[in-house]
């Protein structure tokens, strides 16, 4: 085996033509890390916002982006025990995604089911750890409850809608094109905020009743909306806010009268102990629904190794319905 890998770079803020490819030495799996040779990784919003200088890796972290991979355990740390070379796994990462290999710590990483290809689970981790955390652990999101979920049709919004489809949860989701409504008809009611007043169309088909959960990446614009759909004891859950993080009024009344929750996290602020909560309420719940054939990533496109900067303007253009995947190894 080689001891060098290639890698991508960001050489400094900006747009796609500022990722490049560099060769440094392959890493060395800790104590309680799998070295993965990567045969896939799944782009996210985050890799763009690092890219454009907005979303900067925590100190001590690598600045390589790349947040999920999916590939075949090369090397294993002395202290790990669920896996071991050759095992197919696909994992969140620390950052470093972008690259030939890749580590990831043992307590976030996934076997992946027979019947489930590595561009698949490429796009699993960061998704799936995302919704699993802001909708079922702070949100508290429950058989029989509604769930609205904005950016439909994004990586997180159609992992979202999944899963609570196949958990008993009825959903609502907005998207800015009737294609994008359309193409998550199988899974939700979808509504086209720029043509349809989402607050009213969910009022109507509620009878008034509103939701239980609401996930947002929009933020400050549907503020208002937002708390007035929550039921009694509704949480609304913050991960973006792509239309803007100030918001200029807030009825705090209604917090109060309906005894709101409103809260947000980010997964890159989670520590380790977090994160490892996070997989395990994957393997328990989640991966039996893979292991079935549910649940699955919808696929957008798929790139080649060599096309990062392709891949990348086609995040920009925010089109994709589903996820973006680059393939290093076909």
């Amino acid at each position: 085996m080689s001891q060098t890998m290639q890698q991508i770079i960001i050489t400094e803020p900006g747009g796609v033509e500022k990722l490049a490819y560099e060769s440094v030495d392959i890493p060395t799996a800790a104590n309680t890390e799998v070295l993965v040779k990567v045969h896939a990784f799944g782009l996210n919003r985050p890799d763009i916002l690092q890219r454009q200088g907005l979303y900067p890796m925590p100190k001590g972290v690598t600045p390589v982006p790349g947040l999920e991979i999916a590939g075949v355990v090369e090397a294993v740390g002395a202290d790990v025990t669920q896996f071991k070379v050759g095992d197919k796994v696909c994992g969140l990462t620390n950052g470093g995604g972008y690259a030939e290999y890749c580590v990831l710590p043992e307590t976030q990483t996934l076997n992946i089911p027979e019947n489930v290809s590595f561009v698949q689970a490429a796009a699993i981790p960061e998704t799936f750890f995302t919704v699993w955390a802001n909708v079922f652990q702070m949100g508290k999101a429950k058989a029989g409850e509604i769930v609205l979920v904005h950016g439909g049709t994004s990586g997180i919004g159609t992992t979202a809608l999944m899963l609570c489809k196949s958990l008993g949860i009825k959903t609502f989701a907005t998207a800015g094109t009737d294609e994008k409504v359309q193409a998550i008809s199988h899974l939700t009611t979808g509504i086209n905020y720029k043509t349809q007043d989402f607050e009213q169309v969910i009022s109507e088909a509620t009878d008034n009743g509103g939701v239980d959960v609401i996930l947002d990446m929009v933020g400050a614009p549907y503020l208002e909306k937002n708390l007035n759909l929550l039921r009694r004891d509704g949480r609304l859950v913050y991960i973006a806010f792509l239309g803007g993080r100030k918001a200029k009024e807030v009825n705090l009344g209604h917090i109060m009268m309906k005894r709101l929750t409103i809260t947000g996290s980010t997964m890159r602020a989670r520590t380790t102990a977090e994160k490892a909560e996070i997989t395990q309420g994957l393997k328990d719940v989640v991966a039996p629904l893979w292991a079935k054939g549910e649940c699955l990533p919808m696929i957008y496109k798929t790139f080649t190794f060599d096309q990062i900067q392709d891949a990348h303007a086609s995040m920009d253009t925010g089109e994709h319905i589903g996820k973006v995947v680059v393939e290093v190894i076909s």
